[in-house]
């Protein structure tokens, strides 16, 4: 019974050697005897056991290989850049991939690196920021040119990462809040110009709007004096009299004007004893003569003129002692 149940073992485990199976989105490679025999795709697949074996298995998928590149720039700064390229093994070189190339991660590297140190010394340290994408299109060019042959295809590059020496990045933020605190500056200075213009130009209207009133207040005080003296002048007072009496009558209007106002202080400096006395006494003068001028005016008799012979006779109002009639 042993000797029946040993050749059936036998028998099925060299039934389940001939069988393997490959995965979605994978390629194997068979070999018969070290000697390559074949490229099996995805599902199950048969090989002779002993004289067939799977020589390896490559992985169809795309894949991403991160590099880290320390590089110099034209402005003598060192930074760290990240490259990542994505790449993936073309299907109908798996043949290539497999036994051309036995380090393909190596061989990206070290592409990437030529490739970088060769394009970012032509470069300074702010267009290496501003030109990353034309440093990962050359990357990009390059890996597809050397690695086709050995059949793989690049399918992207991308610079995810430039890092300057931390020395330097404060040195780029300082640059950066200085020049935004100039930018505020002269913002700032061109606001505070602009106020100092327009209120000039406020202060400049107002002025003239101020000499504009003074002006007219002057002309119009000045039709009134006139006014003033024609009036005093048909009255029988001459200019002189008129004026003395106007220039008493304003000097009173002042010192009411002041005495009004209870915060006021009023301090009268002559420029002599002298000078003040003579003041005084011209205001007083000038002052009395305008009181006889009117009495003068009361006193004067008024010429009465006849309906029939034409004559006149003087009459005097005030004077009720020898009136005069106007006969008929």
């Amino acid at each position: 019974m042993e000797f029946i149940i040993i050749p059936i073992v036998f028998g099925v485990l060299f039934l389940f050697s001939c069988f393997f199976t490959v995965k979605q989105q994978t390629a194997v490679v068979v070999e018969r005897f070290g000697k390559f025999l074949s490229i099996r795709n995805s599902g199950l697949q048969l090989k002779i056991p002993v004289i067939d074996r799977i020589a390896g298995r490559v992985n169809l998928r795309i894949q991403q290989l991160d590099v880290i590149i320390e590089t110099k720039t034209k402005d003598n700064v060192f930074v760290k850049m990240k490259v990542s390229v994505q790449f993936k093994v073309i299907q109908e070189k798996v043949y290539e991939a497999f036994y051309k190339l036995e380090y393909p991660h190596d061989q990206i590297t070290a592409y990437v690196f030529d490739v970088v140190r060769a394009e970012v010394p032509k470069l300074k340290l702010d267009d290496v920021f501003e030109r990353k994408d034309d440093i990962a299109i050359a990357v990009k060019r390059e890996l597809n040119e050397a690695m086709m042959t050995y059949g793989y295809d690049i399918i992207n590059t991308l610079v995810t990462d430039i890092d300057p020496d931390m020395q330097v990045k404060n040195a780029m933020n300082r640059i950066n809040a200085a020049d935004r605190e100039k930018t505020a500056a002269e913002f700032e200075s061109e606001a505070q110009r602009i106020r100092i213009v327009a209120k000039a130009k406020a202060e400049a209207e107002s002025k003239r709007l101020q000499g504009q009133g003074i002006a007219d207040q002057r002309r119009e005080i000045a039709r009134g004096l006139v006014e003033s003296v024609e009036v005093l002048n048909n009255v029988g007072i001459n200019s002189q009299e008129a004026s003395a009496l106007i220039v008493v009558t304003q000097h009173y209007d002042t010192l009411q004007a002041i005495g009004a106002d209870t915060n006021s202080n009023l301090i009268l400096l002559p420029n002599s004893p002298q000078a003040g006395s003579d003041m005084l006494n011209n205001m007083v003068a000038s002052f009395t003569a305008s009181n006889q001028v009117g009495e003068v005016m009361k006193n004067t008799p008024k010429r009465i003129k006849k309906k029939d012979d034409h004559t006149s006779t003087d009459y005097n109002p005030s004077d009720t002692s020898n009136p005069t009639e106007p006969t008929n």
